[in-house]
């Protein structure tokens, strides 16, 4: 088959393996576990509301960080904007850490109409963040094409130092 008749990748799929967009995802992730981990451990100060409102500034504040991150640094680099294309890749980006939070902030909204009890809603936000974070892993290991036994061995250490990074973050917030 030659170069011409291979089929190319869709954007959604250049997307899911665009390092910028992954790490997008990661850090919103971690951001956003934090946030539902300490408000976790203070869910008796809290309400639905307030906790909702909370994840989805944070989520909105870590994914506009990274966009002026990107922003910063392109002009850093070429002396000069973005043009649109690049642009929009930026808000694109944007868009990854934003959708990162959709499963949480459906769980907390689950609250906020008294479906479910608050601290539910925040337990399923934190477990659909660390199993965000494990498939993220799992598949980056995976491509390694490494023998099972060093992904293994991978995925435990990224595991690890995901579970170091949840404490020091509640570390940081006293818990």
């Amino acid at each position: 088959m030659s170069q011409e008749q291979q089929r190319q990748p869709t954007p959604a799929e250049e997307a899911a393996l665009d390092p910028a967009a992954i790490k997008e995802r990661v850090y919103a992730t971690f951001t956003g576990l934090a946030i539902v981990l300490v408000q976790y451990a203070n869910v008796a100060h809290t309400s639905a509301v307030r906790a909702t409102v909370t994840l989805l500034i944070g989520i909105v504040a870590i994914a506009f960080a990274g966009f002026v991150a990107d922003l910063l640094a392109h002009v850093a680099v070429h002396a000069g904007f973005p043009d649109r294309h690049q642009l929009a890749r930026m808000l694109g980006l944007t868009g990854t850490a934003i959708a990162s939070a959709a499963i949480p902030l459906l769980a907390l909204l689950m609250a906020v109409f008294d479906w479910i009890d608050l601290s539910t809603a925040l337990m399923i936000a934190s477990i659909a963040y660390v199993v965000i974070l494990g498939v993220i892993g799992f598949f980056a290991v995976r491509r390694t094409k490494a023998p099972w036994w060093k992904q293994t061995i991978a995925l435990g250490i990224l595991v690890a130092l995901g579970a170091l990074v949840i404490v020091i973050q509640q570390l940081a917030h006293g818990h």
